[in-house]
């Protein structure tokens, strides 16, 4: 994929409200073509909202999200919102990545299994491709969904808390693929917590307070004042955050 096909997201006067209450709050913005973002904040601040509204799930209250070229989004939601119960193999949940090349009416080709085959191998499962997705531990079933969005091939990829509950080996292995797609000239963005892992990872940062705080290069947003300026919305992330700025310091 090159950087040139590559989309744009952009927020014009974005407000996305629940029960008529903004949890997004008029925000404007740009997520450049081939961009690696992080999307930071407390508890609450509107980051799993933002990500909905993006992929369409939510509908703006006011202003707009416009994305350029349009394309397809590979999108992974929080964990909690993941059913795991369903009696379904890995191979076949890998596979579901191409529904929009099978379509109802059409099936499974070689090429496209072979592609899921080769998926399942990169992101460390090969031997589990039978197994039922519900035995899997939480670290193989959040691979097994990076699987799932390598064979979507999409050029926008959404990942809201990826590494939530996930081992340090795993977690790695993840942020490395991250890592590929960005290199591929995708535009990834990604909710997170660890700031740390932010700064090393994410040369793009999102503070969002239900409104944006800053946006721009992390080393200039994740800033002690800037952390500090949402301290009317403090929770445990924010006072961790601002405690180790001030260790830094």
């Amino acid at each position: 994929m090159s950087r040139a096909s590559a989309p744009e997201v952009v927020l014009h006067d974005l407000t996305v409200a629940y029960d008529r209450q903004p949890a997004v709050h008029h925000l404007n913005g740009r997520f450049a073509p081939a961009s690696l973002t992080a999307l930071v904040g407390p508890n609450g601040a509107g980051k799993s909202t933002l990500l909905k509204t993006i992929v369409g799930v939510l509908r703006p209250a006011e202003g707009r999200v416009a994305r350029s070229p349009a394309g397809d989004i590979a999108y992974l939601p929080q964990r909690a919102e993941i059913e795991r119960d369903f009696p379904i193999a890995v191979l076949d949940t890998v596979l579901l990545g191409h529904w929009r090349r099978i379509g109802w009416g059409g099936g499974v080709t070689p090429a496209m299994r072979e592609t899921a085959l080769a998926a399942v191998a990169a992101v460390g499962l090969h031997g589990l491709e039978q197994r039922t997705v519900g035995s899997l531990s939480v670290g193989q079933f959040q691979r097994m969904l990076f699987a799932r969005m390598m064979v979507q091939d999409a050029p926008l990829i959404l990942l809201d808390e990826p590494f939530a509950a996930i081992d340090a080996g795993t977690t790695a292995d993840l942020l490395a693929l991250i890592a590929r797609w960005h290199g591929e000239g995708r535009t990834v963005i990604a909710v997170l917590h660890d700031l740390a892992q932010v700064r090393d990872n994410f040369p793009e940062t999102l503070l969002l307070a239900r409104e944006g705080v800053a946006w721009g290069a992390t080393e200039t947003v994740l800033t002690l004042a800037n952390l500090q300026r949402v301290r009317d919305l403090l929770d445990p992330w924010t006072a961790e955050a601002l405690a180790g700025e001030r260790r830094r310091a």
